[in-house]
């Protein structure tokens, strides 16, 4: 580690102790990538305070899969251990707060890196307390849940920490919340966050997490708006001018200089040369019949005209995004809501009428407990889709993701009624018993075909490097979780190349949502390149009259949106029409990590089916990035 300049010996070595050497244990750093110690040097000169003057709080923001955690054990055993002044150690002991799903990951990890018998850490859980923490010497570094925190936090204030850690630490976003505050409360200056996405919702979010770990950094709440916040975002709106866009571009690169002392982003571009190849597809699935009709039903809905013209009061925008997003899963999926809301008297009014009139559209005796393939276009893609994979991989395995219990039922079902072997995580997957589920699907023996994985309950922290195909079945708003949700399997320790398929339905919300994820990732990228976008509370009218839009006449809006003369397979319809750009590399290559809508111009289009397929799929539009290898499409599903 870097020895302290003068300035720093004056500053935190008044008692003039002598200057040593701090050397990070070998026994870590034989294990540590270039990047990762690249990592540690920053999070320990930012910690010292080398780095600002008198600022002692850190951000590692890495993409999933660049090891935050074994960059942080490393530091947190170095600090435990060492020090620049007299060779006193820079800490006593270390705290940890987590997401409760990892607090036994990180015991995990602590005890892989350095063994049981280097560092004593205690988890606490409902069986035990801060309280057997403090009363052991043997334990240096205590691991916590925000939940548990919580509740303990007068017991976790008597300890004198010398460094706290925060993972996942986009939960701070907020300072006004009971664990913002709870942990700004701690005596410890020594901040770190880990998180893979800096910037959330928007740039106040952004000033809390940094005014948690480098407290009055960018000043008051309101001349950091003022000064930032407004400018940058004012700059980005359509309607711009140029001197506001300047403007904007000036107060970004000041925010980004500022902030980018105790900032450090790294993408998945690092770790990619040790990973095998990936492919990703975005498979655009044409809606069925049924579900056709039943969305025009709901667009033509009083409720849903009432919201568009905003003639409700607390407009029920969000009820209404909800039915057309269970519909395009699959409509067995709203008619258990129509029948849930005719059973029973809803607390909204306006819910409850929206569902109305909407059983007549389904067939006679249909059931919200049968499979009805047929009945969603993206359903019957899956099926055949998981077919390929069992027939020409058969040692291949499948993680299939949804941000809904209802649709993990439906896809558990539909694994039962093909024969596939399966597992599943989800929010009511008991915390100890998830990693044993991860491991028993990672394990080469396993006969588990299929994981089923809830991308809000399970899909942090989980290492799903058994299998080398992802489906994600439905899009959320978030760009983030899908993000989170895709990483899982291409991680460190994957073998194979890797597949990651996500599904659309062809013209309808979901295409919307996918566009916005893709155009709405540049205010971030201003700042850290990253970004995350919430589930909307308000729409603008425009907005909502776009979302609640069918195109009915269009194999795929995306691809239209591009402005592509191609006939969806990158071929031309006439000669004298511009040759298809679709595979070609732009002359500016792109410097973010994050997809943008120009370069979707990059990736080759296939439609419906590849001329080797055994099968067609009910897709009018796949698309694949030109990252990876060529692979003989007749053993790869398109």
């Amino acid at each position: 580690m870097p020895r302290p300049t003068e300035n720093h010996q004056w500053t935190f070595n008044q008692g003039g102790l002598p200057v040593v050497d701090v050397v990070v244990d070998p026994h870590l750093t034989s294990r540590l990538r270039p990047h990762q110690r690249e990592g540690v040097l920053f999070l320990y000169e930012c910690v010292m305070g080398m780095r600002a003057t008198r600022r002692h709080g850190a951000i590692l923001a890495d993409e999933m899969g660049l090891g935050k955690t074994l960059q942080c054990i490393t530091l947190v055993w170095t600090l435990l251990r060492q020090g620049p002044y007299g060779s006193h150690p820079v800490a006593r002991r270390a705290l940890v707060v987590t997401p409760g799903s990892l607090v036994k990951n990180w015991a995990a990890e602590f005890n892989k890196w350095l063994g049981k018998e280097r560092i004593g850490v205690f988890t606490v859980d409902q069986d035990h307390r801060v309280e057997e923490f403090l009363s052991s010497p043997r334990f240096t570094v205590l691991v916590i849940s925000y939940e548990m925190l919580l509740r303990s936090v007068e017991q976790v204030s008597r300890v004198e920490f010398g460094l706290v850690v925060c993972d996942e630490g986009h939960r701070l976003k907020n300072s006004n919340i009971k664990t913002s505050t709870a942990l700004s409360s701690l005596a410890c200056n020594r901040r770190i966050i880990l998180t893979g996405t800096p910037v959330q919702n928007d740039l106040q979010e952004f000033y809390a997490i940094i005014e948690f770990v480098n407290p009055g950094v960018l000043g008051s709440p309101s001349a950091y708006r003022k000064v930032y916040e407004e400018p940058i975002v004012r700059s980005r709106q359509p309607s711009a001018t140029e001197e506001e866009k300047r403007l904007g571009e000036e107060r970004a690169a000041e925010l980004n200089c500022l902030t980018g002392l105790f900032i450090l982003r790294r993408t998945q571009e690092i770790i990619n040369r040790y990973l095998p190849p990936k492919l990703e597809w975005i498979v655009f699935c044409r809606p069925s019949q049924l579900q056709l009709e039943v969305y025009r039903k709901l667009l033509t809905h009083r409720v849903v005209r009432a919201c568009l013209q905003g003639a409700l009061e607390n407009s029920p925008h969000l009820v209404c995004i909800g039915a057309l997003k269970k519909l395009c899963n699959h409509p067995s999926l709203l008619y258990a809501t129509v029948q849930e809301k005719g059973d029973s008297i809803a607390q909204d009014p306006s819910e409850s009428t929206l569902y109305q009139g909407l059983e007549e559209l389904f067939p006679e005796g249909y059931s919200a407990g049968g499979f009805h393939t047929a009945h969603s276009g993206k359903l019957l893609v899956l099926c055949d889709l998981l077919a390929a994979v069992k027939e020409f991989s058969p040692s291949d395995r499948v993680v299939l993701v949804s941000n809904y219990t209802q649709t993990l039922d439906l896809l558990q079902d539909l694994c039962g009624h093909l024969g596939y072997s399966f597992c599943r995580l989800d929010g009511q997957t008991p915390v100890a018993q998830r990693q044993r589920l991860v491991d028993r699907f990672n394990n080469r023996y396993s006969t588990d075909f299929v994981f089923l994985l809830s991308s809000k309950a399970g899909g942090v922290g989980l290492n799903l490097v058994g299998a080398s195909h992802l489906i994600l079945y439905d899009i959320d708003w978030n760009p983030a979780n899908d993000i989170q949700a895709m990483a899982r399997v291409w991680r460190d320790g994957q073998r194979k190349t890797v597949h990651i398929y996500r599904l659309l339905t062809t013209g309808t919300i979901e295409e919307k949502i996918y566009q916005r994820q893709v155009s709405k990732q540049g205010l971030s990228g201003a700042v850290v390149d990253s970004s995350k976008r919430a589930e909307h509370s308000s729409f603008p009218a425009e907005e909502l009259k776009d979302l609640f839009t069918l195109h009915e006449g269009s194999e795929c809006v995306t691809h239209d949106l591009l402005g592509c003369c191609c006939t969806g397979d990158g071929s031309q319809e006439t000669p004298e029409q511009r040759p298809c750009q679709l595979g070609r590399r732009s002359d500016r290559p792109s410097t973010q990590g994050h997809l943008t809508m120009s370069e979707l111009m990059q990736w080759r289009h296939y439609s419906k089916m590849g001329p080797k397929r055994r099968a067609p799929i009910n897709s009018p539009l796949c698309v694949k990035t030109a990252t990876g290898i060529e692979r003989d499409f007749a053993r790869v599903p398109q």
